[in-house]
């Protein structure tokens, strides 16, 4: 017995494959009502400034470390603060984290800082190794 395999071959090509989506849908919907439904939201209070919360724990400090790994250049107030420096970080005053503005340029290697009024620039920033 031979096997025509031409009329097999046209047969295959003719044939479209489908997919049937609505159960698909069904069963998307249905997992999405079960996760909103289980799921549990809490309002959150979008005063806070994204400062990590000073505890007692931490001590009293008045500035707060940033890392400035691979950046060379920090300019406050037009004032070049590159010295200060030490151990890829550089300590910034709170007030400046608060009121002022910190601008990181990674592709420059600089930091700008710029201060509140009323704040000196060698107020502002200062050496890890100092505070």
């Amino acid at each position: 017995m031979t096997m025509d395999v031409e009329k097999y071959r046209k047969k295959l090509k003719g044939n479209n494959p489908q997919f049937n989506m609505v159960p698909f849908i069904d069963i998307l919907f249905t997992i999405l009502i079960f996760l909103v439904v289980t799921s549990s939201f809490q309002a959150s209070d979008m005063s806070t400034s994204g400062k990590p919360e000073q505890s007692e724990s931490m001590g009293p400090s008045e500035y707060y470390l940033i890392p400035v790994a691979g950046l060379e250049n920090v300019t406050v107030n037009g004032k070049d603060m590159s010295n200060l420096i030490k151990d890829n970080a550089i300590a910034v005053h709170t007030q400046v984290i608060d009121g002022g503005e910190i601008i990181i340029k990674p592709k420059n290697g600089m930091i700008i800082i710029t201060t509140p009024q009323g704040m000196s620039a060698d107020e502002a920033v200062r050496s890890p190794s100092t505070i």
